[in-house]
């Protein structure tokens, strides 16, 4: 099967085509997840004329099953908990104030690295364009859009370059539009549909997201 981008910077660019209705609007940030999301989000905050931060995202895992989500954290104090009377009884109060405060802790140090000294950007009452290289099953992004939601947005957009049929149905009420330039019924992995695949460092992040007036011209 071809590929449909060279790279993440070329699949920011066929993206950002595809958000044209947002450029050059004061009101709009763009946040990528890290660290593929980047590159994309860079090329889409270019085109648009609009602020570049990270949405650093960590999963609140169920104590003893780590693997299943409560909820989430991320960047600015977003903070998502899946229906908060499910787990009432289920799980520990202390429990979970435990695994928050070692994700947080996580965060954190996940924030200093990437953005520095830098505190993340204000996104009360604006139009928010979540990025990343692609969408898998659709739930990280879910739950990082929710978790965005409690910092009271205007509009949340999800935007990618590629994601299976139906992740708009997927996505559900979490977002309040889905933009994507390629949805696929063949769907294996986000990296089929790029000739280069390669790991985004921790230094490619910061060289992106440390240069917000570049990303305005």
């Amino acid at each position: 099967m071809a590929s449909h981008f060279l790279d993440r910077r070329d699949a920011g660019r066929q993206l950002a085509a595809h958000l044209k209705a947002y450029a050059g609007r004061s009101d709009v940030t763009v946040l990528a997840l890290p660290r593929g999301g980047v590159p994309v989000g860079y090329e889409v905050a270019k085109a648009l004329g609009a602020p570049l931060d990270v949405l650093v995202v960590r999963k609140l895992g169920v104590p003893q099953q780590p693997e299943l989500a409560m909820g989430a954290i991320a960047s600015g104090g977003a903070r998502y908990l899946v229906d908060d009377a499910f787990w009432d009884g289920r799980v520990d109060p202390s429990a979970l104030h435990e695994v928050e405060e070692r994700e947080r802790a996580e965060l954190a140090r996940r924030e200093k690295l990437y953005r520095g000294t830098r505190a993340p950007m204000q996104v009360d009452g604006r139009i928010v364009i979540l990025v990343d290289d692609g969408i898998a099953t659709g739930a990280s992004i879910r739950v990082a859009a929710m978790a965005l939601r409690s910092l009271h947005p205007r509009h949340i957009v999800v935007a990618v370059p590629v994601a299976p049929v139906y992740t708009a149905q997927r996505l559900g009420d979490a977002v309040d539009e889905f933009v994507c330039v390629h949805d696929s019924r063949s769907f294996y992995a986000v990296g089929q549909f790029y000739d280069d695949f390669g790991q985004t460092t921790d230094e490619e992040v910061r060289e992106l997201i440390g240069h917000p007036r570049e990303a305005h011209a």
